[in-house]
């Protein structure tokens, strides 16, 4: 049996090859394809199906080129969701893979109606479930949001994905390993644990889904605040046909006189570092880090808007491009050539963004003051803020900018966690006309370092 993980970074993706006889499954592909072409092709293994768990929203599905490439069947959930689907399957089908591999389909729904678990059995064991690829119904330490579909009825999603968790998933058997769709970070998780695997057995005791009666995972899944990417839209449309084969053109390079000349129509994304775009960069673009891009360059981007990269070396200007393409944002029209110190020794102009430290900020809310805006998850604003912050996500900025009562001659420190998001949203004030914006470094993590005085949320 042939058995690989492979892991998208920034979106926190897993996808699985399992293999037998010669034949293999890929369960939940993403669009960049080849990577798991060339798993296959170094093992001799020949691609029969694509199990698809449930349509995706935070990434766009690879189902569609894989089949186009290779002829593989598309195994998904019965469903209107799924009308791409070469093998729908109803709750309880099975089918063989080879190899002595076989697969059983369970639907569990709640996170997305069509949402679909594949337990597997070996022949040579065919009493005990080995593992169940649980797609974003169960992850480790956690379970998939329950609001995505519609927010008013996130309580009756949550329970319906307890009842499937509890009717037919960890009855498969503590043994059996649980191979979720994503890792910690996700946009489609709260809380996902840290750990390298897990097992049903760690999950009924560990997971919010297993210790918790069915009431209290409802109010656990009432509880979460989780925003909703835009590009979520995007990813609803191009995963109904199981997603788009990548965009194959090559990233054009261009000059600063170039770029300059052809930047104005669209968006400028800086994926450098907080402290490199600090020091300078080309006024009004944005900072979205290398690691964020596959999430926040979602918020920025619009599947119809150009946009321009700048990065620190052309291998970053091509990562940060597959990155958002795989959030389906195909239209990155340029690369600075050169990067931002070729636009710095052209004599292009130049804009600077200021910075401080948490020492810094104490003194001065003691003394002339500053309006504190923080950026992170809403959740963990309620745990712990800097006494009087507003709030608002870093995604949302700019369409809650006129609610946040901010003056734009006054000074504004945005906080994190650590920086990144505070880079982000002090690019998006200063492109706004704040013109006194300065970003916390080290965030809340070195606030809280020091022990400077927080408050909860009312």
């Amino acid at each position: 049996m042939f058995f690989q993980r492979i892991e998208t970074p920034g979106i926190a993706h897993f996808a699985y090859i399992l293999g037998g006889g010669g034949a293999a499954a890929l369960i939940d592909p993403a669009r960049d394809v080849e990577r798991y072409l060339g798993i296959l092709r170094r093992n001799g293994l020949t691609l029969r199906y694509v199990l698809e768990t449930h349509r995706q929203e935070d990434f766009e599905m690879g189902g569609a080129a894989l089949r186009a490439i290779t002829g593989a069947e598309i195994a998904a959930c019965d469903h209107e969701i799924m009308p791409h689907a070469d093998k729908p399957l109803k709750d309880g089908d099975t089918f063989s893979l080879g190899g002595g591999i076989s697969f059983r389909a369970l639907h569990v729904p709640g996170h997305t109606p069509e949402s679909m678990c594949f337990a597997v059995t070996l022949d040579e064991a065919p009493d005990a479930v080995w593992a169940v690829f649980t797609g974003d119904a169960l992850f480790m330490g956690d379970t998939g949001r329950t609001d995505l579909t519609d927010a008013e009825k996130t309580g009756e999603h949550a329970g319906e994905l307890y009842d499937g968790l509890h009717e037919k998933i960890f009855p498969l058997g503590d043994q059996a390993l649980v191979l979720p769709a994503h890792g910690p970070g996700s946009a489609c998780g709260g809380n996902v644990a840290d750990r390298e695997w897990s097992t049903l057995g760690i999950e009924r005791q560990a997971n919010a889904a297993g210790r918790l009666t069915r009431d209290g995972f409802i109010r656990h899944k009432l509880s979460e605040r989780m925003a909703r990417p835009p590009y979520f839209r995007l990813m609803e449309e191009v995963n109904l046909h199981a997603g788009r084969p990548l965009d194959g053109r090559p990233l054009a390079w261009l000059s600063p006189e170039d770029f300059a000349g052809r930047c104005a129509n669209g968006v400028v994304i800086d994926a450098r570092d907080v402290e490199a775009f600090a020091g300078g960069h080309i006024p009004g673009s944005v900072n979205v880090w290398q690691g964020g891009m596959a999430i926040y360059g979602g918020w920025i981007g619009c599947a119809h808007d150009p946009v321009w990269l700048v990065a620190d070396d052309p291998q970053a200007a091509l990562d940060a491009r597959l990155a958002l393409a795989r959030i389906g944002l195909d239209r990155v029209e340029g690369a600075l050539a050169g990067g931002f110190p070729a636009w710095r020794n052209a004599g292009r102009e130049v804009a600077t963004l200021a910075t401080t430290t948490p020492r810094k900020l104490a003194e001065r809310l003691k003394g002339e003051g500053a309006a504190i805006l923080d950026v992170r998850e809403e959740s963990a604003f309620q745990e712990g803020h800097i006494p009087g912050a507003r709030h608002v996500h870093a995604g949302r900025l700019e369409e809650k900018l006129d609610d946040l009562g901010l003056d734009r001659d006054e000074p504004v420190a945005v906080t994190c966690s650590v920086g990144h998001r505070g880079g982000l949203a002090a690019s998006l004030l200063a492109r706004a006309g704040y013109t006194q914006v300065s970003n916390l470094l080290g965030g809340m993590t070195a606030w809280n370092k020091l022990d400077l005085p927080t408050e909860k949320a009312a």
